[in-house]
């Protein structure tokens, strides 16, 4: 009878309950209510009549004490909690549905047993509820209570647990648009807020989803940066300067950035390549590599905040996304290149790894398909209905980002992998007679014009700065040859380009900068040359490379092509070979070169305008006046003061102050150039002689020697082939017949007097008889019948 009555009193309350209904029936509610569970009764005591109240914490503290001392009624105390919160929010009963999520965050703090992860199926089921929810209190109550769990270290592992919908919703959240822009703020931060908690709960568990799949980070990486990029609009409507500090708590960019680090921070190898991914994939949908701001803001905290053995896969990602890119804007692969120097600076401070030259090979093939849509004017080689048409100037911004690129990156290198980079840019560039196709026609000429400059632009970029104790290891043989037959192109600007390359390697002082301005300076010490004394390496370069470099400097003055700027840069090269690299023998070389330059201007074989005849008897007065005080010899100073100071007063268009100006004062007359104006040869052979040089040397006029290099002899082994080709293609054939039967005929003696020597016995061990004439001949015996010494049996 007593169950019977229960069960109808219980049956009647949950219907009245359900309709809205409170009340009691005398008798009645105090039997059934001492019959319920015990767990249902704790926890309808937490809730206070009037929510307002709050929960009643001598109740809560009576069901988390049964909790512990009852652990297998944990996952009844959740199911019961979330039935009575779905019911409130239905109701609309905010009040206790706070009072309900309160009671879950103490249970789960306190309870750590083996049955909490039923409990937590019901707590996450409750947390789904609330951010369903339109209200944007509730969605904020269920991120709160959903960071807290997140923070709590489960005992036990979880098998089955699904975190696929609180992505979706916290991602979502960090989009929200509402119309109120406080409310807007708190649900995104709300939404980032409960990202990280998904990321601090899942990335660590290899049991839980794995939260690197693409599928999750295609949400969770754009909504960050989605809240990122928009730092400029909240920090735009800060309200008043002393509200800043309240507002940069609240600012979800700021929440963002910390949420992405930490993200970055906690990838493994292997997902690094998921995680950047959904950066690149947002930067451009949003185009957001022009203005490049914020993709380099998105990549400096990338570099900063992934582990700096994996710096390596974000360029790697870089370099493919340019690739990828290849046929977009100018602006947009500028920007990415931009972005990729950025990068490429902050990863050498860690490991690139093998991802140097792979680097520098795809930005030298980006310059080049550059260097050909200048060209052609569209992506395709050809401009037809509905190409897009390519601006040239947008090319060239692009060139020159990529060239500095190259530069900021190699200037962060150790010497030896910035001696592969150089070697390797080298041999990229395109120089005719050699191996390498060199395309003809004009636009083949322009093209390789072009990709000779670039190339070349971007090897000045990398050996500027470039320091190498051994000038064997800084210009080896192979590059040195190939750059100096680059400086004999008639192409001006070429040639300036080899003539600072050079400078940039042998400058190891810090001195270049100090003759920038030709100069008869009285005393240059004002300068502060900081010179030290030739190393026996340095020697050793000179001796095997002296000559090679004489010539190249003595063929570029002789150009009629060149400017300010050459004259300029051949002074400052040959000031700094005479500080870094020069001994007794190569100071001697260099004013007999010097002097030789001189003898040019004046004899004038090459038909050289006035500019270039006055600025070569400039070029000389000032290496002179160098080299005569860095030799300290008093005779030869004297001369050389003496020369200078005649043509101060009757010939100023011979020096540097009167030639290399704005407006060169000039002379049309340099045929009869008296001696007192010229640096006699005679003279510094006489007074340097005395002082311990080589006097005989320096009588000697310099005369260029053609070295024979590498690059000479392959290009005579490619001209010989050539001939010999051409010569069967093209002649008749009785020729090709007589000239392989002469050869034959000549094969063939030379086999005969080699089989004579070979097959000839020798003279007979027996002695010798006499001829006829009574002259003594050497009878031969065959082998078989000479008798050995015994010594000679075995």
């Amino acid at each position: 009878m007593i169950l019977f009555i229960y069960s109808c009193a219980t049956t009647t309350l949950q219907r009245a309950s359900f309709l809205g209904f409170s009340f009691s029936i005398p008798g009645v509610c105090g039997c059934c209510g001492a019959l319920r569970p015990r767990y249902k009764r704790l926890v309808d005591n937490i809730f206070p009549e009037d929510p307002e109240d709050g929960l009643v914490k001598t109740n809560m503290e009576k069901l988390t004490f049964y909790a512990l001392s009852a652990p297998e009624k944990l996952d009844r105390i959740g199911a019961y909690l979330s039935e009575r919160l779905i019911r409130d929010v239905g109701r609309h009963r905010y009040g206790y549905v706070c009072i309900a999520m309160e009671a879950l965050d103490q249970l789960l703090m306190a309870c750590h047993c083996q049955s909490i992860n039923l409990f937590v199926e019901s707590f996450l089921k409750m947390v789904a509820k609330l951010l369903e929810s339109e209200k944007p209190n509730l969605q904020i109550l269920g991120t709160n209570s959903f960071v807290k769990f997140a923070n709590i270290e489960e005992d036990t592992p979880s098998y089955h647990r699904s975190y696929d919908f609180f992505v979706s919703r916290f991602s979502e959240m960090c989009h929200s648009s509402h119309d109120d822009l406080e409310i807007k703020t708190k649900i995104r931060m709300s939404g980032i807020k409960g990202l990280q908690g998904v990321v601090r709960k899942t990335v660590n568990d290899e049991l839980q989803a794995n939260i690197w799949d693409p599928q999750h980070m295609d949400k969770i990486v754009p909504s960050l940066l989605f809240n990122l990029q928009h730092v400029e609009e909240a920090e735009s409507r800060s309200p008043s300067p002393l509200q800043a500090p309240e507002k940069e708590k609240e600012n979800p960019a700021e929440l963002a950035e910390r949420c992405l680090r930490e993200l970055l921070g906690r990838a493994a190898f292997g997902n690094i390549k998921n995680a950047i991914k959904p950066v690149l994939i947002h930067l451009d949908n949003h185009s957001l590599w022009e203005p490049k701001v914020f993709a380099t803001r998105c990549f400096k905290i990338i570099m900063y905040s992934i582990q700096p053995q994996h710096s390596h896969l974000v360029i790697q990602q870089l370099l493919s996304h340019l690739d990828a890119n290849s046929r977009s804007a100018a602006t947009v692969r500028a920007g990415i290149v931009e972005v990729l120097s950025e990068a490429a600076v902050i990863a050498a401070t860690g490991s690139v790894g093998p991802t140097v030259l792979e680097m520098f090979n795809t930005l030298l093939r980006q310059l080049r398909l550059s260097i050909d849509y200048a060209l052609t004017g569209s992506y395709d080689g050809a401009v037809s209905l509905g190409t897009k048409i390519i601006k040239e100037h947008e090319e060239r911004m692009f060139q020159e980002a990529v060239i500095k690129t190259i530069g900021s990156f190699a200037s962060t290198l150790p010497t030896y992998q910035r001696s592969e980079v150089i070697l390797f840019i080298m041999s990229k560039v395109p120089i005719p007679s050699l191996h390498h196709p060199v395309e003809t026609g004009r636009t083949g000429e322009n093209r390789n014009r072009l990709t000779q400059i670039m190339l070349l632009k971007s090897l000045l970029q990398v050996s500027t700065g470039f320091q190498c104790s051994n000038m064997m290891s800084a210009l080896p043989s192979n590059f040195l040859d190939r750059l100096l037959s680059t400086a004999l192109m008639e192409d001006a600007e070429i040639r300036l380009f080899v003539l600072e390359i050079l400078i940039s390697f042998i400058d190891r002082h810090g001195n270049r900068h100090k003759f920038s301005t030709i100069s008869t300076l009285g005393d240059i010490s004002v300068l502060k040359l900081k010179v030290d004394k030739c190393s026996r390496q340095d020697t050793v370069f000179m001796k095997k490379h002296s000559q090679q470099l004489y010539r190249h400097i003595y063929m570029s003055c002789k150009e009629g092509t060149n400017t300010q700027k050459h004259y300029e840069a051949l002074y400052g090269l040959l000031a700094l070979i005479s500080i870094e690299l020069a001994n007794e023998e190569v100071m001697v070389d260099l004013i007999r070169l010097v002097l030789a330059v001189q003898d040019v201007a004046q004899v004038n074989e090459e038909n050289l305008p006035a500019y270039n005849r006055c600025a070569l008897y400039a070029l000389g007065a000032a290496y002179l006046n160098l080299i005569s005080q860095l030799t300290t010899v008093p005779a030869f100073c004297q001369h050389i003061h003496e020369v200078i100071e005649t043509r101060k007063k009757e010939a100023p268009y011979m020096l540097p102050e009167d030639v290399f100006v704005e407006r060169p004062r000039l002379s049309q007359n340099l045929d009869g150039v008296v001696i007192e104006f010229l640096f006699r040869q005679s003279k510094i052979s006489e007074v340097l002689g005395g002082s311990g040089y080589n006097s005989d040397r320096l009588c000697l006029p310099y005369i260029p020697q053609l070295t024979v290099d590498s690059v000479a002899v392959e290009e005579q082994e490619r001209e010989r082939r050539r001939q010999v080709v051409e010569k069967f293609q093209k002649a008749p054939f009785e020729e090709i017949a007589a000239h392989c039967g002469a050869r034959a005929s000549l094969l063939q003696s030379k086999l005969n007097q080699i089989f004579e020597i070979t097959i000839r016995p020798p003279p007979s061990p027996s002695g010798t008889i006499t001829a006829a004439y009574g002259q003594p001949q050497n009878h031969s015996i065959p082998v078989y019948e000479m008798k050995f010494p015994d010594l000679c049996v075995y």
